[in-house]
């Protein structure tokens, strides 16, 4: 992949929901640049050289964990997130209240703890993840759509907030193949479907949106914030008649 290994300065990141394939490909990548990865998972991560901070940060009960982090941070990255697809007469109010909770008080809640160790570098980088369904209605979406909206919202807030000594970007993928959309894609009929709603009728690949997270964390993005980045096939802007 190749986009950061050309960095002569070893810079610091802590990746939130480090056992997602997209963030596992973002650690590999940053790793392979010569910087120090601390991620933070709920689950083992078997990646060499990594640190793992095991642990959850997104709901009720995990409201009083502190993270133990190094003085100085030079970019975070909130990975969590939901994928709950109802018709909204079977939506709960509790399903709008996890979808919140995961994509929007979490990312809150870490970015709380990391800001005094991201004030301490020279470029800090926060790169929160939203969605195509943030932009393109999408019917069954409505849970997820509320609180990626959320998230780009935030975003937003923070990035003129913090500047200019913290970037705040989003990325917005439309549907990737990872262990969360499995059960989108589980038969080549579903991915055909998947595929075909698509102007470039594929579906998207951890690997590609990886590269965009470590593109946002490096100073090659210095003068990037407030953003978000769409990888989505051009399902939020082009239509192929």
């Amino acid at each position: 992949m190749g986009i950061v290994t050309s960095s002569v300065t070893s810079r610091t990141y802590l990746l939130v929901g480090a056992h997602s394939a997209i963030a596992r490909h973002s650690i590999q990548e940053l790793l392979q640049g010569g910087h120090r990865v601390i991620a933070v998972s709920r689950s083992p991560l078997d990646i060499p050289d990594s640190e793992l901070l095991k642990t959850h940060l997104y709901e009720p009960e995990s409201s009083g964990i502190e993270l133990d982090l190094p003085g100085r941070l030079d970019g975070l990255v909130y990975f969590p997130g939901t994928i709950t697809l109802k018709p909204i007469g079977r939506l709960t109010e509790d399903d709008f209240l996890h979808d919140y909770r995961v994509n929007v008080l979490g990312a809150v809640r870490v970015i709380q703890q990391a800001l005094p160790s991201l004030k301490k570098s020279n470029d800090g980088s926060i790169v929160l993840f939203s969605s195509v369904a943030a932009t393109v209605g999408l019917g069954f979406h409505a849970s997820i759509s509320a609180a990626k909206g959320g998230v780009e919202g935030l975003g937003r807030s923070l990035a003129a907030e913090l500047a200019p000594g913290i970037r705040v970007n989003m990325i917005a993928p439309s549907l990737t193949d990872t262990p969360l959309a499995s059960s989108l894609l589980l038969t080549e009929e579903r991915r055909g479907a998947a595929a075909g709603r698509h102007p470039l009728k594929k579906t998207g690949e951890a690997g590609d949106v990886a590269l965009l997270v470590c593109f946002l964390l490096s100073e090659k993005a210095q003068f990037m914030t407030g953003q978000v980045l769409r990888p989505d096939g051009g399902l939020s802007s082009v239509r192929v008649f």
